[in-house]
């Protein structure tokens, strides 16, 4: 591949107003390319652009397109910086009159030195708010597609669509559907700005004497005329790849645009240590429906502020992933040690799910067409959510660790979706990790709150998700929970459930369907404030499953616990895969003796402090009675 930098504009607003100052303070600028200013650390804008791309392993020769006004300003940048000089091509232009025009610039590179391979152009006189990009990852989703590629960004609120060139872009295939070079205010919602940096292949590079043949007038061979002309009226396909980052120095910018530039990223070199990102995801319990999320049915499940996992991300040279001091052991106090955390613990902690994270975020973004900036990370987690009772702690950990990445590079939720996130962090479980789960613990970790979540096969199918509906959360009784505190693998709950409802056995399949009709009988009582209704499904829940899964495959410990809970005239089922029952008891005396009952039986109790994202801090002090 070739790269191609273009420096060849002239009377840019901002070297006119660099010689019209009257402070003295930029004199010694007057008649210097926009490109060759000084940026930050010593290093003029062109320099960026230059680290960025001399890696022979990327580009076979890189050239530098520029006016014979500035022509001797760039030569001798080419001997400092070990640029090669006969690499410099001259247009021949000395004014903005005779100007040739950015894509006659980009032609007379490619006639000039008859240049036969797939370009990759950019605009050297300016800068992403973050140089520190990927550009071999840019090069690397070109060559995934079939087509041109442009680079956009999404605008700030203080930037106008019609001061750039606006692009809309399908989400499922990458590809332009329409160009719009400084639209008029209506012509277009979108708010996704193409900026001069593209590559295009070999062979369509005749296409750029074919536009100059139609457009003679040099103000009209623009890269936006040019983009509209291929992608609108040609409909070449095109696609596009996003920066998750701002774009400054763009065209006609003024003095007051590079001061600012200047002092914005000096104060970013010399400030402080960066600033820590912290996020937290909580557990969950799932109060009807469970576990017919994997089987096309319909839950509703509930955040809880109990417990959480929390992950910080903070930026550092190296990418480290700090193992958990508890969750993930090294040290033991002896073999005794080691046997009695492994049988309790498990072998597999929090650190892979951090690594697996990492990894499948990488390759969502690369697949999505968004280039990452170079940057690394210190990550750690924390979490209080017991480990091995169902409920949701695996993939709280990849949550918040997901909510920091995004965070972190910048991905909004334009980029990934709560609908896909969800996705996302089942995909990090199963297909990274083989970890047996559903989408219900997900959803509800994204949405927050109590969702109700309908996951029809047609809706899967049709549209790759379900259907999630947050509910109103005030007024909720007071549900409790219980778990135990020496818990088996909950992951055998699952048992062969799986493969039954495949081979379409009539019991599985109708309880899957009944589980579905429950949940929407829940999510009525729930509406209409009628808890003991609520209360009798969530026992229909839980014999239901039991007479699909068997006593055998619950486990003494869960039946224990039901039947304990209903000696004190409770509801109670399993909020997850096993270990712990949830519960509603309408009767506050009751509640405080079964609490002393489970507390009796070893098993931990507590009442549940619903989280609610409407009131951020949620019923935190719910917990007592």
């Amino acid at each position: 591949m070739i790269c191609i930098l273009l420096v060849a504009g002239h009377g840019t607003v901002l070297e006119a107003q660099i010689k019209n100052d009257d402070t003295g303070l930029y004199s010694q600028l007057a008649g210097v390319p926009k490109a060759l200013l000084p940026g930050t650390g010593g290093k003029k804008i062109l320099d960026f652009w230059w680290e960025t791309v001399n890696m022979r392993q990327l580009f076979t020769e890189v050239y530098l397109v520029t006016n014979a006004d500035k022509y001797k300003h760039f030569e001798r940048w080419a001997t400092a910086n070990d640029f090669p000089v006969e690499n410099v091509i001259n247009d021949g232009s000395t004014t903005l009159e005779d100007r040739l025009g950015a894509v006659a610039d980009l032609e007379l590179a490619i006639r000039s030195r008859r240049l036969a391979d797939d370009v990759m152009v950019i605009a050297g006189d300016m800068l992403c708010a973050d140089q520190n990009f990927d550009v071999a990852q840019v090069i690397r989703f070109f060559r995934s597609e079939p087509g041109e590629l442009i680079i956009y960004y999404e605008l700030e609120e203080s930037e106008k669509s019609s001061t750039r060139g606006i692009v809309e872009v399908c989400r499922d295939t990458h590809r332009i559907n329409r160009f719009f070079e400084k639209p008029h205010e209506g012509q277009t919602t979108s708010r996704l700005a193409s900026v001069v940096f593209y590559c295009i292949q070999r062979d369509t590079l005749s296409s750029l004497s074919d536009f100059l043949h139609l457009q003679t007038r040099a103000k009209d061979r623009s890269f936006g005329r040019f983009w509209e002309w291929l992608i609108n009226e040609k409909q070449l396909d095109v696609f596009g790849m996003k920066l998750p980052t701002g774009f400054q120095l763009i065209g006609q910018v003024g003095l007051s645009d590079y001061t600012r530039w200047l002092t914005h990223y000096s104060t970013k070199q010399q400030g402080a240590p960066a600033k820590p990102i912290t996020c937290r995801s909580f557990a969950r319990v799932g109060l009807m429906g469970n576990p017919s999320d994997g089987f096309h049915g319909k839950t509703i499940a509930m955040s809880i502020c109990n417990f959480w996992a929390e992950v910080t991300l903070v930026e550092s040279q190296t990418l480290v992933l700090v193992p958990h001091p508890l969750n993930d052991p090294t040290e033991f106090g002896s073999l005794q040690d080691l046997f009695c955390i492994s049988r309790k613990e498990g072998y597999l902690g929090g650190l892979r799910l951090l690594q697996a994270t990492c990894k499948k975020f990488y390759q969502f973004c690369s697949n999505q067409g968004i280039a990452l900036t170079k940057q690394n990370f210190t990550l750690k987690y924390d979490t209080n959510i017991p480990r091995q009772v169902g409920l949701a702690g695996s993939s709280a950990i990849v949550s918040a660790t997901l909510k920091c990445l995004m965070k972190f590079y910048n991905i909004t939720d334009n980029d990934l979706p709560k609908s896909i996130r969800a996705n996302f962090i089942l995909n990090v479980e199963t297909e990274e990790l083989f970890i047996t789960a559903g989408l219900q613990d997900r959803v509800v970790q994204v949405y927050e709150g109590l969702v109700y979540m309908d996951f029809g096969k047609k809706l899967m199918e049709e549209q790759g998700y379900g259907n999630y509906v947050s509910m109103d959360m005030s007024g909720l009784p007071p549900f409790w929970l219980a778990y135990l505190s020496d818990p088996s693998d909950s992951g055998r709950i699952h048992s062969n459930i799986r493969q039954r409802w495949l081979s379409g056995e009539p019991l599985v399949v109708e309880a899957m369907k009944t589980f579905a009709e429950l949940t929407d009988q829940a999510r009525a009582a729930l509406q209409d404030r009628d808890w003991r209704r609520l209360a009798q499904l969530m026992d229909q829940n839980f014999e239901l499953r039991r007479s699909v899964y068997t006593d055998a495959c619950l486990g003494p410990g869960n039946l224990r616990m039901v039947e304990l809970a209903r000696q004190f005239g409770s509801a109670v089922k399993l909020p997850g895969s096993g270990g712990a029952v949830v519960g509603l008891c309408l009767d506050g005396t009751r509640l405080v003796e079964m609490r002393a009952a489970f507390q009796e039986a070893g098993c931990v109790f507590c009442v549940i402090a619903p989280y609610d994202p409407s009131a951020d801090l949620g019923s935190v002090g719910r917990d007592h009675i």
